[in-house]
């Protein structure tokens, strides 16, 4: 089954691009997703542009309203994902807690809904 990890922090409290904690950061991310390919329960995974550059549409009054920013004001901002195919749930969540940002920040993890 295939589950998506939302990787969620607060992009002020996070590592800094720059600072010498960025590189370890980085790096730690390197050998988890090396680790989940190596494991063979990697589908896809990608780090998002801040959360400055986001937009958000609506269509509540017909049509669409497009307004800077995120869905949500929140004091943690989506900041990507990993899309896993792990065996159970118990896997899944295993793997979420290794993902360098779970340290500082919150993973969430949620199955993909199957059409069947």
């Amino acid at each position: 089954m295939q589950y998506m990890c939302l990787i969620y922090s607060n992009e002020a409290s996070e590592p800094q691009h720059g600072s010498p904690e960025f590189g370890a950061y980085m790096q730690a991310f390197q050998e988890f997703s090396a680790k989940v390919q190596q494991d063979g329960v990697f589908v896809a995974g990608e780090a998002l542009q801040p959360v400055v550059a986001a937009s958000t549409v609506s269509r509540e009054t017909g049509k669409p309203v497009i307004t800077d920013g995120p869905f949500a004001e929140t004091k943690e901002q989506l900041g990507g994902y990993y899309l896993l195919d792990c065996a159970n749930l118990d896997d899944a969540l295993k793997y979420a807690a290794m993902i360098p940002t779970a340290a500082h920040g919150r993973v969430e993890v949620r199955p993909i809904m199957t059409f069947d």
